[in-house]
């Protein structure tokens, strides 16, 4: 797909996003002003109301979750599509710091790492890293890890993984085990099917 026709496509959603937003604010407005009038009349019109309008905001959230698979699939077809995880189970052997992702010699993610996500990975959590466009072929990818090994040292290690991108979506998951024999991380790198 060519990049003026994403563009034109991402606009279409962008103008589509106004409108609704536009429509949705003129309803709102327009069943806050009957609810205004119908006050004086009796509160029994009031529930109704409520409910009309815990109706609409449950329309609006279905609309929007819509509108934002249709934004993903236009900025991310699955038929150049590359996504890449990483995953921990690493015991107490490396705590994750940051990671620094390369594909085909150029920086796609660098990420740092909070310890409440270090500890969600080592408890089978796993972190989409990147999504992005690639074209068919073969790649190479580089991640560069950094943390606290064993005995609290610091720690870099790279992973590097060839890979051959077809017209189906590619998953990639880089994940960190720990090696009860040496007492090492170990940075594996496997593609989903």
């Amino acid at each position: 797909m060519s990049l003026m026709r994403r563009l034109y496509m991402f606009l279409s959603v962008q103008v589509f996003k106004v409108i609704s937003s536009i429509v949705i604010t003129c309803l709102i407005s327009l069943m806050s002003m009957t609810a205004w009038s119908s006050e004086q009349k009796s509160s029994e019109t009031i529930v109704p109301l409520h409910e009309q309008v815990q109706s609409l905001k449950k329309v609006v959230l279905e609309l929007n979750r819509d509108l934002y698979l249709l934004e993903e699939e236009l900025l991310f077809p699955s038929s150049t599509q590359l996504s890449v995880f990483v995953s921990a189970d690493t015991a107490n052997l490396f705590e994750l710091d940051s990671v620094s992702l390369e594909i085909d010699g150029k920086e796609v993610a660098n990420y740092l790492y909070t310890e409440k996500q270090s500890a969600g990975l080592k408890k089978g959590g796993v972190h989409r890293l990147h999504v992005g466009h690639l074209k068919t072929g073969t790649h190479q990818l580089v991640a560069t890890f950094r943390g606290a090994g064993p005995k609290g040292r610091d720690y870099r290690r790279v992973a590097e993984h060839s890979f051959s991108k077809d017209t189906e979506a590619k998953f990639i998951e880089i994940s960190i085990a720990g090696q009860s024999k040496d007492l090492q991380p170990e940075f594996q790198v496997r593609e989903w099917q």
